[in-house]
């Protein structure tokens, strides 16, 4: 066991055990709004550290649809108030708090752009839940720990009883787990989806022509075009996630499961971070080779990547978006480039990744940094929201939960 030093707030406990994350996922796989950050491939102490699971939130909010005025995070910073004040305490970024998915759409919300016609997917606009509990696996000590926290701000006697449920919950989801030695590493079979493209070759090739004339008009500089892919899977979320965290671990791999859809990502690249609830950090990707082989020829194509005009010059367009979006709520002067190019190995792929910093006004909050920053120019383009309207001319379908973000604000804020 493990005493927190604010233990009014926080209770922390060493799971002795040393369960998996997929003995945990299978004891919580049931659950409405389960939720998996996982840290895969190299662990790094600068993004790689924690892997977080959670579930069964005691609020919800969802929003379908999302137009211009709504506030969709209103009751997200009602939220917060809730949250122990956890900012300097030395706990994980996320050991409950505020989670879930934030649509591609919502941007166009918040811009003012229309949505685009079809919509297959019919994902939420916004789905995020309030949780008072979460299991950490720390990479650097090794340890699983238990985090309950409580919402309410102060102990009291309805509030210790609400932690002490939760504590055994979880404890009997656990045990009965590990108990009955269920598979937790589930069988998925030798699926070979066939995927289905919205486009078609030659409309797809159409489409990238039409961007080039768009660039060459001088309407944008570069646009993140996409196609969706569509495939069978009989296996649910939680075996799918499981299934492309063992083929391609990376760094910012999730799942988000609700009723009626989930979410799996396998992401190298962090939206915005916060530190303290002021210092922000956004590191844009652009530019990417394939891994090579042998490690003479991973370094031969690291400095192809590193000294390509075309590649630098379409992450530098991303930098200099992210630093104008950032500034929208940082104090003057605050926002700087810290690093720029710098090149990146992850599991299959290597990435040029820049960094862009700054500090929140004293009168903005996550939320406004957020609101104002979303989506991400790396999955736009420059100038944005000119790439937006291009994109949504020439895609015609909602990306609902790619290129949107999922989302958490831990007691650390």
């Amino acid at each position: 066991m493990v005493i927190s030093p604010v233990t009014d707030s926080v209770y922390i406990e060493d799971l002795l055990t040393q369960p998996s994350l997929s003995d945990v996922l299978s004891a919580f796989d049931d659950q409405s709004h389960l939720l998996v950050l996982h840290s895969g491939g190299q662990i790094r102490l600068r993004d790689c550290r924690y892997s977080i699971l959670t579930a069964a939130p005691v609020e919800v909010v969802r929003m379908d649809v999302v137009q211009f005025g709504d506030e969709p995070f209103r009751m997200l910073r009602e939220w917060q108030k809730r949250l122990p004040n956890l900012r300097y305490a030395q706990v994980p970024p996320f050991c409950g708090g505020i989670a879930g998915l934030l649509s591609y759409e919502v941007g166009e919300a918040f811009e003012r752009l229309p949505h685009p016609p079809h919509d297959p997917m019919q994902t939420p606009a916004l789905l995020a839940g309030l949780f008072d509990w979460a299991i950490v696996w720390d990479h650097l000590d090794g340890t699983v720990r238990l985090f309950v926290l409580s919402l309410t701000g102060t102990e009291t006697a309805d509030s210790e009883h609400q932690r002490r449920t939760r504590i055994n919950w979880v404890h009997e989801r656990l045990n009965r787990t590990m108990a009955s030695g269920k598979a937790t590493n589930q069988s998925i079979g030798r699926q070979h989806p066939h995927f289905r493209s919205n486009f078609t070759r030659e409309a797809y090739i159409t489409a990238i022509e039409r961007v080039i004339e768009y660039i060459r008009a001088g309407d944008i500089f570069q646009a993140n075009l996409s196609q969706q892919l569509q495939a069978d899977w009989k296996s649910g979320g939680a075996a799918l996630f499981q299934s492309v965290c063992l083929r391609n671990p990376a760094p910012f791999s999730g799942l988000l499961q609700a009723e009626d859809f989930a979410v799996v990502s396998a992401s190298p690249e962090r939206f915005l971070k916060v530190d303290q609830g002021r210092f922000v950090e956004a590191r844009p990707i652009k530019g990417t080779r394939r891994r090579q082989q042998s490690p003479i020829a991973d370094l031969f194509t690291a400095d192809e990547l590193s000294a390509s005009e075309k590649d630098r010059a379409e992450n530098v367009m991303i930098v200099d978006l992210l630093r104008n979006d950032i500034s929208r709520s940082c104090r003057p002067g605050s926002v700087r480039v810290t690093g720029v190019c710098e090149i990146e190995v992850f599991e299959t792929v290597q990435h040029l990744v820049s960094t862009v910093v700054g500090e929140l006004r004293a009168d903005c909050d996550v939320w406004d940094l957020l609101q104002g920053a979303f989506p991400g120019g790396s999955i736009t383009g420059a100038p944005k929201i000119r790439a937006m309207q291009i994109i949504a001319e020439l895609e015609q379908s909602v990306r609902g939960a790619y290129c949107g973000s999922l989302f958490y604000s831990g007691p650390r804020g």
